[in-house]
């Protein structure tokens, strides 16, 4: 009986341990979630300079044939082309001396 009852409240008690040690340091981890989804690591910074730089290039990309196209138009004898041209060169200019994401 000496025995059995120390035992039994070594397992009784060891539930409220591990209940008493998830309540003390839950709020340790819950900080770590939120510092982890506030701060933004260098691979995530990394992908999303990856995407912005593949969009500009994309929208290069499109510029140019736009460009191409109007010019076309142009040297056939369309002013509206040879406007659209100029436009797309501006756009073209801007989007080329904007400064790229870092």
């Amino acid at each position: 009986m000496r025995i059995i009852l120390p035992l039994l409240s070594l397992v009784m008690l060891s539930g409220c341990i591990s209940t008493a040690a998830n309540i003390i340091t839950a709020p340790v981890r819950a900080v770590g979630r939120v510092a982890d989804l506030a701060t933004t690591s260098q691979s995530e910074s990394d992908e999303n300079r990856g995407r912005a730089l593949r969009r500009r290039e994309e929208q290069m990309g499109r510029l140019d044939r736009q460009r191409r196209r109007a010019a076309e138009k142009c040297d056939d004898g369309d002013e509206g082309a040879c406007a659209d041209t100029a436009r797309i060169d501006v756009q073209i200019a801007e989007l080329r001396d904007a400064p790229s994401a870092r």
